[in-house]
């Protein structure tokens, strides 16, 4: 019986050991998903970096953090936005001044409070639901603006500047409407507009 069991765990293990990649052979994965992304076949791309997400561990940490920015882009071009986000999550997390990926969260999240827009005009006549509706605007607006408002210190952009405010404004933020111009002056310290793998 010990021998039986010896042979079943050295065989376990010789298979576990045999299907994991050394950090070589992940960055060599990355390296082909890089090629893949640059050639321009999205799809190809895609599959390449599903692959890899569960051994992005093995990876440099500016790689990982550049693969996930990689991995949030071509969601978002492919429409996957709640798989972008997480990716971009990431991103704004480890790397917070890299206002290219706030940007890409802030424009999400603005997306999903104007999907909520559309949805107080039509419950206007109903208290109770209007109420949820505007509750559930003022959630997503308040995940928009701070990703936002990098993105604008960083980079100034009429349209991003114009979404703050109407953010702003719906939510009746006026405090945050007085002090938004020295925000952004506070907030255009320190921006990163390249990651760096290496």
């Amino acid at each position: 019986m010990i021998k039986k069991t010896t042979l079943l765990l050295l065989t376990v293990f010789a298979m576990a050991s045999a299907k994991a990649q050394t950090a070589e052979e992940v960055y060599n994965h990355y390296l082909d998903f890089n090629l893949a992304r640059v050639d321009g076949t999205q799809g190809n791309a895609i599959q390449l970096g599903e692959n890899l997400i569960p051994d992005t561990a093995k990876l440099p940490a500016k790689a990982r953090i550049n693969f996930y920015n990689s991995m949030g882009k071509l969601y978002e071009d492919d429409s996957q936005t709640v798989r972008a986000k997480q990716f971009y999550e990431k991103v704004a997390e480890a790397v917070p001044n890299y206002y290219v990926a706030q940007r890409a969260l802030g424009y999400i999240y603005a997306k999903e409070a104007e999907s909520f827009a559309d949805k107080l005009n039509e419950t206007a006549n109903n208290p109770t639901e209007n109420k949820k509706v505007m509750a559930l605007y003022t959630a997503a607006a308040k995940k928009a603006l701070p990703y936002l408002e990098k993105a604008q210190a960083c980079d100034p952009d009429d349209d991003t500047l114009a979404r703050i405010n109407i953010l702003l404004k719906n939510t009746k933020d006026t405090a945050g409407l007085a002090n938004l111009k020295a925000k952004l002056v506070e907030l255009s310290k320190n921006c990163i507009d390249l990651l760096d793998d290496k």
